[in-house]
């Protein structure tokens, strides 16, 4: 970002935490990314939570986070990143948990940053960036400094160790100035965040997709499983090296530049297509190199062969997507819209929606909140966790919070060692959860961008 921007600015020092180590190893991280942390997903760990973990507050009166006992001292300090956009860094409780103590304490402490970007009177637009490509990973400190930002949280939940060739890869709806870069899921903890970033609005959707290619000059029709994601190989042809042999059901992806500067390698067939949708080339084997204009589709499994006769004369393809919300409601891919997956609405229509649920996704972890006011602001907040100064926040409480932030809609983003906030020199604004605070490699970032 400029460094003008924030050079002179007052930025509250952060305090010295203890970390505690995280009782689960990284790839099994309940709060972090990864089909691991997916409670609809298979590898997730559905290990009940600990007995006594307290409810939130009603709302008080005195305007102080509901969560803990009443009791506590609060402090609040605010400062400006830019016109329009203030950090307000929350402390409530003042003795350090013990460690045994993090997850049922009704003492605290917890630590919440909270980024207000007022319309009225910002000069920039939110949006999301995956760095240099959408199947590695990088810090967010990393990703909001080469954006140019002013200030950043982490967004998606993404592969992570499920995928260790493409861990940044999204795990669920991913859009990039409106063009769709991985499909949503169908799991019902899906909730998409969607950002309009040329009027700032922001709005929790879930959404479902389909999608198809179309032979222009036959009209014949291909759906698509997947958008850059990994090409399956069914098990019954695990070692067929001609997949148009097989006879069992695999897929078929469509891969965009966005995803890397190779796509995938292995048994199945690619088809290279060029910006107008024309064939450029045809592989019996997975694997090739796309230029900035083109895009390939991959089949494995029966499909390799159905793709093979889609495009068997050249020609040109169609690509369609078509998505719509838990309304019914199209949702329409335009310039200027970004989305990133979360899980789980906080709050919908300005009360607290978050379903009941047990096991370690839904007890105390650090959390990232994305949401919108009454008035239109847009809210970003991260609450630290695991950390004898900050315990972090159960689902429950993850609203709680967001209710009293004043959110009418919002979204719980990836957290557990995911969760971090940094300025756009760089420099974090939150203690993540890793050792010593060190960050996690993340898929991609929320972040707000200077424009005028």
């Amino acid at each position: 970002m400029p460094a003008q921007l924030l050079r002179g600015l007052v930025v509250t020092t952060l305090l010295a935490v203890t970390v505690v180590p995280a009782a689960a190893a990284p790839g099994d991280d309940p709060g972090s990314s990864g089909f691991r942390s997916d409670p609809a997903s298979p590898g997730y760990r559905n290990s009940p939570a600990k007995a006594g973990v307290p409810k939130p507050s009603a709302p008080r009166a005195d305007g102080s986070l509901p969560i803990g006992d009443a009791d506590l001292t609060e402090k609040r300090t605010n400062s400006a990143l830019a016109p329009g956009v203030t950090l307000t860094r929350i402390v409530r409780g003042t003795t350090p948990a013990d460690p045994d103590e993090i997850e049922t304490t009704t003492r605290g402490p917890w630590v919440v940053n909270v980024v207000t970007i007022d319309q009225a009177l910002a000069q920039g637009r939110v949006q999301s960036t995956y760095g240099p490509d959408l199947a590695r990973t990088e810090k967010v400190s990393a990703l909001v400094k080469s954006a140019g930002a002013v200030v950043g949280t982490n967004g998606s939940f993404f592969t992570f160790t499920s995928n260790p060739d493409y861990p940044g890869d999204p795990v669920g709806l991913a859009i990039s100035d409106g063009q769709l870069i991985s499909e949503p899921t169908t799991s019902s903890s899906e909730m998409s965040l969607l950002i309009d970033a040329r009027s700032n609005q922001l709005s929790v959707q879930k959404v479902s997709w389909t999608g198809r290619i179309t032979n222009r000059d036959t009209a014949a029709t291909l759906p698509l499983e997947f958008v850059n994601h990994p090409a399956v190989i069914p098990a019954a042809c695990a070692n067929i090296v001609d997949q148009t042999t097989c006879t069992a059901t695999g897929d078929v992806v469509l891969f965009t530049p966005h995803f890397a500067a190779t796509t995938p390698s292995g048994h199945g067939v690619e088809v290279v297509f060029d910006r107008l949708g024309c064939v450029v080339r045809t592989l019996t084997t997975r694997g090739s190199t796309l230029t900035v204009s083109q895009f390939a589709l991959q089949a494995t499994g029966k499909e390799s062969k159905a793709l093979l006769a889609l495009t068997a004369n050249g020609g040109c393809v169609d690509r369609s997507h078509v998505l719509t919300n838990d309304q019914g409601t199209p949702v329409a891919l335009h310039t200027g819209l970004y989305g990133v997956v979360g899980r789980y609405r906080l709050t919908q229509g300005g009360a607290i929606v978050v379903p009941p649920g047990g096991g370690s996704f839904f007890a105390r972890n650090p959390r990232t909140i994305a949401g919108t006011t009454s008035d239109g602001k847009v809210v970003l907040a991260t609450i630290d966790g695991r950390q004898t100064t900050s315990v972090g926040t159960t689902m429950d409480e993850t609203a709680a919070v967001a209710d009293a932030l004043g959110l009418t809609e919002s979204v719980n983003l990836d957290g557990g060692g995911s969760t971090a906030m940094a300025r756009g020199d760089g420099t974090l604004i939150n203690r993540p959860s890793g050792t010593n605070g060190a960050e996690r490699y993340v898929g991609d970032a929320v972040v707000y961008y200077p424009t005028r």
